[in-house]
């Protein structure tokens, strides 16, 4: 697909790998409206990048009705859609104090699978309207898993399960999107610095690193950025869900 012009959205967009993905498409010329709960950070970032803010909570119909719709106001009907939006707590099934509360599970449920799903429809109903171009291509959806989808840690299980999810969606949405001219991909990340972890002491931040084969250290936004970039711009490219990780295979601690 072409970038020039083309109207993008990016949920997560005001930090992170979210961020990454929006300056990697405005710089490739694309008109970019963030999505994010994060209001000051958000409009600063879409402010900087020539893009908009719409505050949304992804895990909402109602909120990501009206972020969709008010990003067509400002851009056209969506040409890209990039799902970053997600939280990451840690819990145990089976902790010192009982069982793993139900809400807590559901949450992570919510926001990082539903909360792609639900971005994901509304943005594919957004792209049947664009014309095709020579390949029939109408648009393109790149969503965010984790290498937890496969070796999900000791306390990741709604992490894993909510990413596993993505993970599992994204052929099945390929096939049937395919129809409509819609590409479906997925990258699932490894160690990135994102605020979370430049938030950590710094011998923190070099064990995790100490932990890559190569190169041994956290990956940068802009490297996820390079690959929703390539996500997007070769149009043979779908169905598939690409790990971005050193060589990572997470142990179990």
């Amino acid at each position: 697909m072409e970038f020039q012009d083309v109207p993008a959205i990016v949920t997560g967009g005001a930090s992170g790998l979210g961020e990454g993905a929006a300056r990697a498409l405005a710089a490739a010329g694309c008109k970019v409206a963030i999505l994010d709960l994060q209001d000051e950070r958000g409009q600063a970032v879409a402010a900087d990048i020539g893009g908009v803010y719409i505050h949304c909570d992804v895990s909402s119909a109602d909120s990501a009705e009206a972020a969709i719709a008010a990003a067509r106001d400002a851009h056209g009907h969506c040409g890209i859609a990039v799902n970053c939006a997600g939280i990451a707590p840690a819990a145990k099934i089976l902790g010192k104090d009982g069982p793993m509360p139900l809400e807590n599970f559901s949450k992570v449920i919510q926001v990082n699978l539903i909360g792609t799903f639900n971005i994901m429809r509304l943005a594919a109903a957004d792209m049947a309207e664009r014309e095709p171009n020579a390949d029939g291509e109408r648009g393109v959806i790149v969503s965010t898993a984790s290498v937890a989808a496969y070796e999900g840690q000791i306390g990741q299980v709604a992490y894993s399960a909510s990413k596993g999810g993505v993970v599992a969606m994204t052929l099945q949405a390929a096939r049937e999107l395919a129809r409509q001219g819609i590409r479906v991909n997925t990258i699932a990340p490894g160690l990135f610095m994102t605020p979370m972890l430049a938030g950590m002491p710094q011998e923190v931040q070099d064990s995790l690193a100490a932990t890559l084969p190569f190169p041994q250290r956290l990956g940068k936004a802009e490297e996820f950025g390079m690959l929703v970039d390539q996500m997007v711009r070769n149009p043979i490219l779908n169905g598939e869900v690409i790990r971005l990780d050193c060589a990572l295979r997470m142990a179990p601690r």
